[in-house]
C-alpha cells in the first residue's frame, strides 16, 4: 500500500522518537538516574517501526528485554515509559515493572520479557484468543537470535501451525545473542529456514530498511487476518551498543560497531524519501525538534516524580479470579 506523506511523516517520527529516547536513556542510566539494567534498541529503529506500522491498538505484541523500541513503535507513550524505566510513580506499570516489562494493553502491548524466548508462547496463546474471537487482528512475537535456540520457541512455532493460528513471529538477527555470536551459536543456514521447517512461511529482510520490514510484514498481516496462519521474518539489523548500557563490548572489533553504524536506518530513511521528493528535510527537522522536546519533558517528569509509594508495594502482584 502506498505511504502518504503523512504515513511517511509517522514513520520518521516514530523511529527518531526511538533513537532519542534510547541515547537518553543511555545518559540517564550513566548518571544513576534508571536503575537496575537497560538494554537499548539503537540501530534496530527500521525492524520496530517497519513490523508495527500497520497493527492497530486490538492487534498484539509480545516483545523482548531490548523492548523500549517496540513499545514506542506500537504508541506507548514517552512520558509513561521514561516514569516506569525511572521507577517512579505514574509509570506505565505504576514504576514497579522498570526497563524490562514495560507493558500497555491498551496499546495491544503484551509486556516486555526478560525471558529469552519468552514471547513467542505469550503470542500463540493471544493468537488463539484472536482466532477463537474471530477478531481479524494478530499476535506478534518479538525474539533475537538467541531465542531461536530455546525450546519455548520451537514448541510455539510448531503449536502455531499445528492450531493456524494468526502468530507473527520476528526474530531480530543483530549478530548476537548477548555476547556470544549468531555465527557460533545458531546452526543451520537461518532462522527463517528453521521456521520454514515447522511448516510456515518465513523470510529474511533487511532490518535497516524499514520500507522492505514494513512490505514483508504486509505480507505476514495478509495471511494473518485472512486466518491462514502464521508467519515468520527473520530481520537482519544491526546493534550499535553492546547487549546493556555499558557493556565494553570487548568481543566486538571496533570495526565491527563501525560497520553496524555505518548501516543506520535512519539516514537511509531521509535520503530515500528527500531523494525521491516525497518529504523534504525541513519536514524531518520540524519532526526532530518536536520530539527532542518531547524526550526532554518526559525525562524533566520523570526525575521530578516521586518513588511508588510503599503501601502500593503487594499491589498487582497477583491477580484474583
Amino acid at each position: 500500500m502506498q505511504l502518504s506523506r503523512d504515513d511517511l511523516k509517522r514513520a520518521y517520527r516514530s523511529m527518531f522518537t526511538i533513537r532519542t529516547f534510547e541515547e537518553r536513556v543511555v545518559k540517564e542510566f550513566a548518571q544513576g538516574n534508571i536503575p537496575g539494567f537497560a538494554h537499548v534498541y539503537l540501530g534496530q529503529e527500521a525492524s520496530g517501526v517497519g513490523v508495527c506500522f500497520d497493527l492497530s491498538n486490538e492487534d498484539y505484541i509480545g516483545s523482548t528485554h531490548r523492548g523500549h523500541g517496540h513499545c514506542i513503535a506500537k504508541g506507548c507513550d514517552v512520558h509513561g515509559m521514561m516514569l516506569e524505566i525511572m521507577g517512579k510513580q505514574g509509570g506505565l506499570c505504576g514504576g514497579k515493572g522498570g526497563s524490562m516489562h514495560i507493558a500497555d494493553m491498551s496499546k495491544g502491548m503484551l509486556g516486555a520479557n526478560a525471558i529469552v524466548g519468552g514471547s513467542p508462547p505469550i503470542a500463540v496463546g493471544a493468537a488463539l484468543t484472536q482466532k477463537l474471537k474471530k477478531t481479524g487482528k494478530v499476535a506478534v512475537a518479538f525474539s533475537g537470535d538467541g531465542a531461536s535456540n530455546q525450546g519455548t520457541t520451537f514448541e510455539a512455532l510448531n503449536m502455531a501451525v499445528v492450531l493456524k493460528v494468526p502468530a507473527i513471529f520476528i526474530f531480530e538477527n543483530n549478530g548476537y545473542g548477548e555476547h556470544t555470536a549468531a555465527s557460533y551459536a545458531v546452526g543451520g543456514p537461518s532462522i527463517a529456514e528453521r521456521a520454514r521447517s515447522f511448516g510456515m512461511p518465513a523470510e529474511v529482510v533487511d532490518g535497516s530498511d524499514f520500507f522492505a520490514v514494513r512490505e514483508a510484514m504486509g505480507r505476514a498481516l495478509e495471511r494473518g487476518r485472512a486466518d491462514e496462519g502464521p508467519y515468520a521474518l527473520e530481520i537482519v539489523c544491526s546493534r550499535f551498543t553492546g547487549h546493556f548500557v555499558g557493556d565494553p563490548q570487548a568481543y566486538r572489533l571496533p570495526e565491527e560497531v563501525a560497520r553496524a553504524r555505518a548501516n543506520d536506518p535512519l539516514p537511509r530513511f531521509r535520503a530515500g524519501v528527500t531523494e525521491a521528493a516525497l518529504l523534504d528535510h525541513a519536514d524531518l527537522d520540524a519532526i526532530e525538534q518536536e520530539v527532542l522536546a518531547e524526550v526532554e519533558d518526559a525525562v524533566s517528569a520523570g526525575m521530578a516524580a516521586n518513588r511508588p509509594d510503599l503501601s502500593t508495594l503487594e499491589k498487582d502482584v497477583y491477580v484474583r479470579y
